[in-house]
């Protein structure tokens, strides 16, 4: 059973941050196991419906018997497009995400109770956000899935001047990385643009650096072996030594997510 709701339709909050624009949905499994409930963040331009919905993911970790809280990111899905770029920085989303499980029900881990804590999800800029809000928050984040993550940081990368003049015009983008993320968003059903770069200014005044801050949950990274950011999971690698690596054949980064071995080797790693 699913409901959902804005952020800030919840009675009361314990945390500041929250942006009541969010669209959060709640998913309940008929039987559920004494497990944490777990946090699904997806990837840029895309929803919780493109990113778990139509995948599979949703139905797939309730039928594991897992509650599943997933939220569309600021500008993105069912949410609001908020006009200040603050809201869209990965230090405003991680406090929203904090708030969202807070108002949730999700507490910090506590010996002798399995169901406590959170476990996260993450893809692509999700999996950014993931390894940030694991980092920050050890009491309460129990396991990490980052899917198609990146040692890189594409959106810090990102040839913003570029796009702007391709939207107003159409003059041609000459950064690879930069034309590939723009198609890909015009690609993504209701993509707001004008929201989308404004993530993509945020994200350029806090650059993902791995190294910064390294979450010491159990891990498992996941990517397609043909995806063209999969080199950078060496760096990762290097800072997580632990981490459980699964390279999913013949996926790249668009369609790793879908693959059934993604989903198998994380619910199966969640269960632990």
């Amino acid at each position: 059973m699913a409901t959902g709701r804005h952020a800030g339709a919840a009675p009361h909050h314990t945390v500041e941050g929250t942006d009541p624009g969010l669209n959060v949905q709640d998913f309940e499994p008929d039987e559920a196991a004494a497990l944490p409930p777990v946090l699904l963040i997806h990837g840029f331009a895309s929803s919780v419906a493109l990113n778990w919905e139509q995948s599979g993911w949703i139905a797939a970790l309730l039928d594991a018997g897992r509650r599943v809280i997933a939220v569309d990111l600021p500008g993105h899905g069912l949410s609001s497009a908020p006009e200040d770029v603050d809201s869209y920085s990965p230090s405003r989303i991680r406090a929203d995400l904090l708030q969202i499980a807070t108002d949730a029900g999700a507490r910090p881990i506590a010996s002798g109770h399995p169901e406590s804590g959170l476990d996260v999800i993450g893809y692509s800029l999700g999996s950014r956000l993931a390894w940030e809000f694991g980092a920050t928050q050890p009491a309460l984040v129990r396991r990490l899935v980052l899917g198609g993550p990146s040692g890189r940081d594409p959106l810090a990368e990102f040839d913003l001047a570029a796009a702007q003049r391709f939207l107003a015009d159409g003059t041609p983008i000459a950064d690879e990385s930069t034309a590939a993320l723009v198609t890909m968003a015009l690609a993504s059903p209701g993509s707001d643009m004008y929201a989308l770069l404004s993530l993509v200014e945020a994200v350029k005044e806090e650059p993902f650096d791995a190294a910064e801050a390294v979450p010491r949950q159990p891990i498992l990274i996941a990517a397609g072996e043909k995806d063209e950011r999969a080199a950078g999971l060496e760096a990762l690698h290097a800072l997580v030594p632990q981490a459980r690596i699964v390279l999913i054949p013949g996926r790249n980064h668009v369609n790793a997510v879908t693959a059934r071995a993604f989903k198998q080797a994380a619910i199966e790693f969640l269960a632990e």
